[in-house]
């Protein structure tokens, strides 16, 4: 709720943290593909939650290219790997939220969740009880994971 009710910046900011050059540890931005990037959701349901998400700008499925598609499912699977690896992940749920309906926080910028899951976790709670547990800070889960990104190969 943090999100979807707190001010919004003027422009988009997957297209911010899209652009070369800018500084991927304060944009969150773990690892830069062809055609898309990973980047730390700002508000994760859990540590550890990323989206995938391509450069160009676009809100749904079709506005996909096949190959911006296949860079999108290579980097989630690259995702699954470094959380099982970073942070001991069981399983993982992966989803689009699209539209504003279905819960899209960013409706215009198409982006892939990937939020890791453990065995008895609490996962639950975001949406039941609008409660978050997250037991350390973004930046801290952030150092932790670049370096998993870049061992993981191409």
């Amino acid at each position: 709720m943090a999100f979807i009710a707190g001010p919004r910046e003027d422009g988009c900011f997957l297209c911010r943290a899209a652009l070369p050059g800018g500084d991927d540890a304060e944009n969150l931005v773990l690892w830069r593909g062809r055609l898309a990037f990973v980047i730390m959701n700002r508000f994760p349901y859990a540590s550890g939650h990323l989206m995938v998400t391509p450069y160009r700008h676009g809100g749904t499925l079709p506005d996909l290219s096949p190959d911006e598609a296949a860079d999108m499912l290579g980097l989630a699977g690259r995702c699954t790997r470094v959380l099982a690896a970073a942070f001991a992940a069981e399983g993982f749920n992966l989803g689009f939220n699209l539209g504003k309906v279905a819960g899209a926080g960013v409706v215009d910028h198409l982006h892939l969740h990937v939020v890791p899951r453990w065995v008895g976790d609490t996962n639950f709670l975001p949406v039941l009880g609008d409660t978050r547990v997250v037991p350390e800070y973004l930046a801290t889960t952030f150092r932790k994971l670049a370096p998993y990104f870049r061992a993981a190969g191409d």
